[in-house]
Formats: C-alpha cells, structure tokens, sequence
C-alpha cells in the first residue's frame, strides 16, 4: 500500500474523491456509499438543523399535546444502530423536555411487551429507523397500541418509503423525514445514525431550536476536520495488525462508544472483535481483554469533572498492559495526551460545544477505521458480510400475536 502520511486535506477533499480515493477506485473496491456517506455527514447535519427549524411550529404543537399527561412514559425505540441513539438521547432527552424517558430497544418491548407497557400509563413512542421496514419497528408500534389507552408516535426515520413513514401525521401521530441524503445505501450505518441522534436532540430542545443552530455550525466544523485532517492516518492505523478493539466513552459518549464497537465490527465481518464500555466501568473486569493485539479508543468527554476520571484510566492502562495501539479523540488540544494518535477537533482552546454534540462527531473515527480496515482485510465496505450473515434491512423475523387477554 502507498504512504499516505503526506497526503494534505485539500488532495483528501478533492472532487471525484472521498476519503482520499477515486470514485474510480473506490467503485472497483465496492466501497463507493460508504465512503460519501462517511464525507457527507457534516453536510447532513447542516440540512437536518434546517429542516427541524421548518417544522418548529408542528413539531412543538404535536408535542405540547402529548406532554400535558402527567404520568407520560417517553420511550425511545429502535433495533440496533438505532437503539442505541435511544441510548445516547434518553439523559438529555428527559432533561431538556422534563418528561420521564428511558431507553428500550424494540427487540426488548418485541419479546416482552408487559414489562414495559401498561394499560393506564401514556406513552410517546420515539421511533428511530433508517428503512422503517425492520420487523421489530412496526410490531413495536403496533404493540404500544394495542398495550397503552394513550399511545403516542414520533418517528424519526430516513425513509419517506419505509413503513413506519406510512403511519403519517395526525393527532396521535408525527413523522419527522430526514433529508434523502441520510437513507444510507450501504450496509453499515453512518449518516443514517448520525442525522437520526441529531434530530432527536434538536427535537428534544424544539424551543430554542434557534439558539442551538451555533452549536450545529461548529459540530459541522469538527465533522469536517476529520474527514479532511485524519483519514490518511487512520488508514495507517489499519495496516496493524489488531484482532480486538475496544472503545471507552462517558455520558453521552459511552452509547457512542457502543456504535463504535458495532461500527468496527460490521464494517469487518466480525475479523476485528471489539467492545465498549464507560471509562469508570472497565475497570471492573471488562480491562482484561487488553493485550497485545488490541487496539484502544477513547471518547475523551469535555466535561472537565469527567475527563478526570478519563485521564486516570488511561495513566493506569498505560503504565501495564496497554495494548497494540491507542487512539484519543478530544476537541481541544492537551499537553500529554497519553495516546499514539490523538484527534483534535478544534484549534480554538477559548470555547467549547454542548457535551451531548460531541457524541454525534465521534463516533466518525469508528467509521474511517472500520471503512480502511475493511479494504485492508479485502473485503467491499458497502456490502462486507462475505456470507451474507447480516443484511440491510434484518429479515427472518418472525412476528407472533401477543395473546389479546394479557395485552387488554
């Protein structure tokens, strides 16, 4: 493989390329979506900004409505990728709109409804989906229905095709599309997730959509220094030799550090084992998977109460085991990083950004390293699974008819 070191971000930048390689290239590689979906996220999040601001009036009248129940139970939803934006979303979301929320995958309310449904308690469904076909997503919704007298819906979705877009807008029911860019072609989700966590933490903040449009700009700016700044390194950070990786994130950041680790995984058909964890929970136990062959990448939080602890870790790693390599994403500069590449995303040291946005931004590092990985082990970054073992759109789903007794 060539030496990238010395490619600049202009060549990474330059028309008929994505991440440094021609479309020429990357269409014999089978990698064309997935690298312009990668290049074209902070693009995307400029536009999912816009079209929130457009939709302020509808949005916040659809949900003054739902919050005057007392009792309502916010439930954010989605099957993998997409349930892990319930994840990252459920702290901020129910700080910023004051409502009880928690985080339940759809593959947990498919096979278990009763724990999570009652008939007396109100619930505003929040539907994430790229398709809206999975299986899961409209049985979901089908058994809040059935479960609650008051069901509610908010779909988020990239589909204006997809089924759950079909339920449409009506007193019980939003549908928010994202912009046609966000309908990732490829196999792994990435613009997909990112627009889809961006809408929801806009959406969760609907009234001061305005003042968080200075907050989007500069999550777009850090967006675009690693696409045109890191991936030639990134890609040098693949031609080693790793098996196992693990991604360690706080707050906000542990649930994009979840992505992360699928990311990778995906990305690689399962060659590259990875997992996740918060910095303060790795250390009880989950630690030992470090060794020789591991790769290490940490999701620095700019809370300065947090990174504390984050820090801590990384000396206590770095003084033992500290694995093959190790990667540090952090928006400002730090005298010692303790990392072999750290990724910067601002040079301004003097103002920082919502915490929350950062989740959105880092989780592009697992991206390019599950994209170069991929090419590095020969695979095709857009349809990866070799066997066939994950698809798209998950299929084989069998939905069964909860008993309409227990439901009542």
């Amino acid at each position: 493989m060539a030496n990238l070191s010395n490619q600049t971000s202009s060549d990474l930048m330059k028309p008929g390329k994505y991440l440094g390689i021609s479309l020429e290239e990357l269409e014999s590689l089978g990698a064309t979506h997935t690298a312009r979906e990668i290049s074209q996220q902070p693009d995307l999040w400029l536009k999912t900004w816009s079209l929130v601001n457009e939709q302020q009036k509808e949005l916040s009248a659809f949900l003054d409505q739902v919050y005057t129940y007392e009792n309502l139970d916010v439930m954010l939803t989605g099957a993998g990728t997409s349930a892990f934006i319930g994840m990252i979303l459920s702290a901020p979301f129910q700080r910023n709109t004051r409502q009880r929320t928690r985080a339940v995958a759809t593959t947990d309310l498919l096979s278990h409804p009763g724990l999570y449904f009652e008939k007396e308690t109100p619930v505003l469904l929040v539907s994430f989906a790229r398709s809206g076909n999975s299986p899961e997503s409209i049985a979901a919704v089908d058994l809040a229905n059935s479960f609650c007298n008051n069901a509610y819906h908010l779909v988020i979705t990239c589909n204006q095709s997809g089924k759950l877009a079909g339920i449409g807008n009506s007193a019980f029911s939003y549908v928010f599309l994202l912009p046609k860019e966000a309908d990732d072609q490829s196999l792994a989700m990435t613009g997909s997730f990112t627009a889809m966590l961006l809408a929801g933490f806009l959406i969760s903040g609907i009234k001061r959509i305005q003042q968080l449009l200075p907050e989007v700009k500069r999550l777009a700016e850090y967006g675009n220094k690693i696409i045109a700044d890191y991936p030639a390194k990134i890609r040098e950070v693949t031609q080693l030799d790793f098996h196992r990786a693990v991604f360690l994130g706080s707050g906000p950041l542990q649930g994009t550090a979840k992505e992360s680790h699928l990311k990778l995984q995906e990305l690689t058909d399962g060659k590259v084992i990875c997992s996740y964890d918060s910095f303060l929970g790795f250390r009880h136990g989950p630690k030992v998977v470090i060794n020789p062959s591991t790769l290490l990448v940490y999701l620095f939080s700019n809370d300065e109460y947090a990174h504390q602890y984050e820090s801590d870790l990384v000396k206590a790693i770095n003084a033992g085991e500290r694995g093959l390599y190790s990667i540090g994403i952090f928006e400002k500069k730090e005298a010692d990083p303790g990392v072999d590449l750290a990724i910067i995303l601002s040079d301004d040291q003097s103002e920082r950004i919502e915490e929350n946005f950062l989740s959105v931004c880092d989780v592009l590092p697992a991206q390019l390293l599950g994209f170069f990985k991929s090419l590095q082990l020969g695979l095709s970054p857009d349809t990866p699974s070799a066997n066939g073992t994950i698809t798209r759109v998950v299929t084989g789903v069998n939905i069964y008819n909860f008993p309409e007794e227990v439901a009542l």
